[in-house]
């Protein structure tokens, strides 16, 4: 009778050990479909974190929003020019790691618009005489902008993220 208790004792361990195993292994089968959905959560939410710091950076990268935050004071037009462009640049690397989680189109328009405004910056520059003050650059940049405002990919750039943004919710 007690070789019977032992036996039973043992199925009892053995019983609840198996039980314990597939408790365990029904939660972890029942975690891996949720863990793709997260994952796909979280791949959501840094795309579009990435939209919006695109949309931060071609607002920064606005000319009109360039010139009020880097004032000309009284630089000399070339070195005026310089800065501009620098900090087009500098705002522009600086967000590099956001074109892994953007359409290329989005990050060729992001480009394209540092570019297109580096190339104003450089050839309304190149018409100011060189003893010319980057007040003049500044002026002639807003002139520009208000004379055609198509002159600037700034808006067309910012409705094309916003439609990449859109297409992902």
């Amino acid at each position: 009778m007690n070789e019977d208790w032992v036996l039973y004792g043992g199925l009892i361990i053995v019983a609840i050990v198996v039980a314990i195993y597939i408790i365990i292994w029904f939660r972890e089968r029942g975690r891996k479909p949720d863990a793709p959905a997260q994952q796909d959560k979280q791949v959501l939410q840094l795309r579009l974190q990435a939209y919006e710091r695109l949309v931060i950076l071609a607002e920064r990268m606005s000319l009109t929003s360039l010139l009020t935050r880097v004032p000309a004071g009284d630089l000399p037009v070339r070195q005026y020019q310089a800065v501009l462009t620098q900090q087009l640049k500098h705002e522009y690397e600086y967000n590099l790691s956001q074109q892994i989680y953007v359409s290329h189109e989005a990050w060729q328009a992001i480009s394209n618009l540092k570019e297109q405004n580096i190339y104003i910056i450089n050839n309304l520059g190149a018409a100011i005489p060189a003893e010319g003050r980057g007040s003049d650059l500044a002026r002639m940049i807003m002139d520009l902008l208000q004379a055609d405002p198509q002159a600037s990919l700034h808006p067309v750039v910012l409705e094309a993220l916003n439609f990449e943004a859109r297409k992902l919710m």
